[in-house]
């Protein structure tokens, strides 16, 4: 199968397609404690982020998901994964989410550098008109850099996923229109 989901990079950062012959670069961090707390997936064993990849694999197949493999150039290590999802050809809109990294690297402004690239090639490259983030309610940080990012709220959505816990969470809907980005 011809992969269509393209390396994006500057200095700061690479974003590679995932893939089974990359993920375990990802084993050491998908273990974190409560990595990924806000999220309905499941990664935290060899396992399970197996099929986290190979799911994601599947909707690139189907046209619909682009995974990556985020890797720190400063730190010369991976970092975590991101993704386009939902991507709806037909309405030129898209979602960037799935989005998970280390501890070591957040805070670093790896995550924001990945956010632009990913926006820019949106955007600039496959010529979408609006790109889309979905937040757990609670994860303040996230919500706060898609909004330095340019992102709107535009709603939330309530009690709409359940989470590995079994807390139901309220999903927050950002969108960001092409004209918005500059």
């Amino acid at each position: 199968m011809k992969r269509f989901t393209p390396l994006l990079e500057n200095d700061l950062v690479k974003l590679a397609p995932l893939s089974l012959s990359n993920y375990h670069y990802l084993l050491p961090i998908a273990g974190q404690e409560k990595l990924i707390e806000y999220s309905p997936s499941d990664i935290g064993t060899a396992e399970a982020l197996k099929k986290y990849v190979e799911q994601a694999l599947e909707k690139e197949k189907n046209f619909s998901a682009m995974p990556f493999i985020i890797y720190d150039k400063r730190n010369g290590k991976f970092a975590g994964s991101t993704r386009y999802m939902n991507i709806d050809k037909k309405n030129k809109v898209l979602e960037i989410g799935s989005t998970w990294i280390g501890r070591e690297f957040q805070g670093t402004g790896l995550n924001g550098q990945a956010k632009l690239l990913m926006l820019d090639y949106a955007f600039n490259e496959m010529h979408f008109e609006k790109i889309e983030f979905r937040i757990d309610e609670r994860n303040i940080r996230s919500r706060k850099a898609v909004e330095k990012l340019g992102a709107k709220l535009e709603g939330i959505l309530r009690k709409n996923v359940y989470l590995l816990d079994g807390f139901k969470r309220n999903t927050c809907c950002y969108g960001l229109l092409k004209e918005e980005w500059s």
